[in-house]
């Protein structure tokens, strides 16, 4: 017969039971988050990505609140030792754990008992404490107003070196122009309607006088003792080079008697 639990064993109980139930919807969380990421990682895209660390963030921080809840006892209160230690396999523990444990022997027990870093880990924290402690609050205020300063000449390099990349993939992407629209628009205006085209000169336009009728035998007379010369032909310009042409009556070198 089992003695009657006290009032804190009860409630030690009760908060380990919430507890668990928050660690198994955490853990629920990361392992679907992780079967995404490997088997469809194709169709997952960064609202996606940022959802889910949104759910394992909430989850993390509700469990830290229920750990600083008044009801949760301090369980660093509590002492956990183990009672027997088996080199033999555990079907109870492997399903407990998963398949993550699959005996609780020696080997083990140091790594999921342990309170206490590891002691090569432990004497490295020491050191860093002890070189952090020895340095005067001048020094580390001078060193971190080096680190930003370093920090921000980085970013602004990073930015710039940004701003040009973008640069010259758009400058990359942009098809070289081979025509000119304007060029073409007044070449189809001057096809289609005839603008901007060369026009006669106005003073050649001018009406000449009127003449009498002497005026007008005369210049016919004159017209008629001119040589006519050939109109020239309708599209083409005359030639300005003289031909010699022989007349056949020339005595041909090879002629015969």
């Amino acid at each position: 017969m089992q003695a009657p639990q006290s009032k804190e064993e009860k409630q030690l109980e009760t908060s380990l039971d919430d507890l668990l139930q928050r660690v198994r919807e955490l853990k629920q969380g990361i392992s679907s988050f992780i079967y995404k990421l490997e088997n469809d990682y194709q169709n997952i895209s960064w609202p996606n990505m940022m959802e889910h660390f949104g759910v394992l963030s909430s989850g993390l921080s509700t469990t830290k609140r229920l750990l600083k809840a008044e009801k949760m006892p301090l369980l660093r209160n509590y002492v956990l030792f183990p009672i027997l230690l088996s080199p033999d396999r555990d079907p109870h523990l492997e399903k407990l754990t998963e398949g993550r444990v699959l005996a609780f022997n020696h080997e083990v027990v140091p790594d999921y008992l342990r309170t206490k870093p590891e002691p090569e880990v432990e004497e490295k924290v020491q050191l860093l404490s002890v070189k952090a402690s020895s340095i005067t609050p001048e020094v580390a205020q001078k060193q971190l107003t080096a680190l930003n300063k370093i920090t921000s000449n980085i970013l602004d390099i990073i930015n710039a070196s940004s701003d040009e990349w973008d640069k010259d993939s758009n400058q990359k992407n942009v098809v070289p122009s081979t025509s000119s629209p304007q060029d073409t628009l007044t070449l189809i205006s001057a096809i289609t309607k005839g603008s901007k085209l060369r026009r006669p000169d106005p003073t050649s336009m001018q009406q000449c006088p009127p003449m009498g009728p002497t005026q007008q035998q005369q210049m016919q007379q004159q017209q008629q003792l001119q040589p006519q010369k050939p109109m020239p032909v309708v599209g083409r310009v005359p030639s300005t080079i003289k031909t010699n042409i022989k007349a056949a009556a020339t005595s041909h070198p090879y002629q015969r008697p």
